[in-house]
């Protein structure tokens, strides 16, 4: 059955919002440095910026995800879409720190509830199967794109001036919010059930605890006994969330979702996934810009090659995915991924890009090859009106393992290099933070095989 033209033109529409979320995000790690000078922020408050943004999306992320089930998926997206749009400007007109941080942490729950929405809006729009399947793949891609365009373009708005790296997703969101309005209609197919206010307060507050517990790694030895503290409130917050659900008449999150080992599966290696990449793509930044000396545009045009998810997920991923499935194709993505890394572990002083290159382009296949179908893994089989929870379930997890692959590679890296400053000792701690992104991708890919593994015995189990 063909898909009607306009649900391609929703998938246009919501791909270019996670491209939006995308470059929003690598664009300001980019203009960092600007914005310090221009306003005299400390380290502490720059970092904040940064992690203002983590808080709120990680933190909101599944309730964003289960308020699209409830309220109205087209309802929230646009919504969210608004707030997310207006909290950009508020931050390139921010003379102060304390502007920013507000401006990043409610641009970060808008992106929460924005991004679920957006995605259950595919998965009920085009029908389970090869179709859906072609949708998700391009709608990943582009994803992926936006992280790594967005260092390209960030590195030419800095070079304008750090207020156009909030301004420009501004005129992107407000394209994007013109063609949603008639495009986008309201199905009417809202899930039944009240909102259950206690799961929403005790897993967001579970949910920020342990994210800030997470970005507090970046420093382990900054008042380690805060750090602990607050993985202990945000695990105790979550113990709590666990039984208020099991008594709930309408649950926020129907704790019966967890039991599908593929969701399980697709959600863990979903954070490895992104620890990985988000470690990496960190490392190879400060090897670059302070051991190299490039400029943050020759920076950003050498991560491009990763990019090439762009092209090869809207083409290959597909035929790849009907011909040998998705946890065969998830596989392959993962060891295209190690291998990546592990080349990387070599890097010396005097690379050429040449030298980096093929690290590059195994990146790329590693998105193109496991992004999408995790996605696609991950909403399979799950009824209409649980779409945005486990559209929010996959976004978070995405969102968690970029949050701990950061702090995890930073805390790596500052422990190695210690109070040395040359650049050879520079060099060695950030080979010994390779680790992180080599330890995530093995361990998403001995899961990926165990996965094979139980497929291939219950598909054994049903012959007999």
């Amino acid at each position: 059955m063909p898909v009607p033209t306009r649900s391609w033109g929703v998938l246009i529409v919501l791909c270019g919002a996670i491209f939006l979320e995308g470059i929003d995000v690598a664009m300001l790690n980019v203009a960092l440095p600007s914005i310090r000078a221009d306003l005299g922020l400390s380290t502490g408050m720059l970092s904040g910026v940064v992690s203002a943004y983590v808080l709120g999306y990680g933190g909101f992320m599944l309730l964003g995800g289960r308020a699209a089930d409830l309220l109205g998926r087209r309802r929230m997206f646009l919504l969210w879409l608004v707030v997310f749009l207006l909290f950009s400007g508020l931050g390139g007109f921010a003379d102060e720190g304390w502007v920013l941080l507000v401006a990043r942490f409610v641009t970060g729950v808008a992106a929460a509830f924005m991004t679920p929405a957006g995605l259950s809006l595919i998965t009920t729009n085009f029908p389970e199967g090869p179709q859906r399947n072609r949708a998700l793949l391009i709608y990943a891609g582009t994803a992926a794109g936006g992280f790594a365009l967005g260092l390209v373009i960030g590195g030419l708005l800095a070079a304008m001036g750090w207020r156009w790296v909030f301004f420009a997703p501004v005129l992107l969101a407000l394209v994007i919010l013109v063609a949603a309005i008639p495009l986008i209609k309201d199905r009417g197919d809202r899930a039944e059930g009240s909102f259950d206010v206690a799961g929403a307060i005790t897993v967001t507050g579970a949910m920020i605890l342990l994210v800030y517990g997470v970005v507090r790694l970046e420093h382990p030895s900054d008042d380690p006994l805060l750090t602990m503290g607050a993985f202990a409130a945000g695990l105790a917050l979550l113990a709590l969330f666990v039984a208020v659900e099991r008594r709930s008449a309408s649950p926020l999150v129907r704790l019966g979702i967890l039991r599908s080992g593929p969701l399980v599966r697709a959600n863990v290696m979903a954070a490895l996934l992104t620890a990985s990449f988000f470690g990496f793509q960190f490392l190879v930044t400060l090897y670059l810009q302070e051991l190299r000396g490039w400029s943050t545009v020759q920076t950003g045009l050498a991560l491009l090659a990763a990019a090439a998810d762009v092209v090869l997920a809207p083409t290959l991923t597909p035929w790849l995915v009907n011909r040998y499935g998705n946890a065969k194709v998830v596989l392959g993505g993962l060891l295209s991924g190690l291998l990546a890394y592990a080349l990387f572990l070599g890097v010396g002083l005097d690379w050429t890009y040449a030298a980096m290159l093929p690290s590059m382009l195994l990146i790329g296949l590693m998105f193109a090859f496991v992004y999408g179908p995790l996605t696609i893994v991950a909403t399979d089989g799950i009824a209409e009106h649980e779409q945005g929870l486990a559209g929010g379930l996959i976004n978070s997890s995405f969102q968690f393992g970029a949050a701990l692959g950061l702090s995890m590679v930073t805390a790596v890296n500052v422990a190695a290099l210690g109070g040395a400053t040359d650049a050879g000792a520079g060099l060695e701690a950030m080979r010994t933070a390779l680790v992180v992104p080599v330890t995530a991708t093995l361990l998403a890919a001995v899961i990926a095989v165990a996965g094979l593994r139980t497929r291939v015995r219950e598909r054994a189990l049903s012959t007999i």
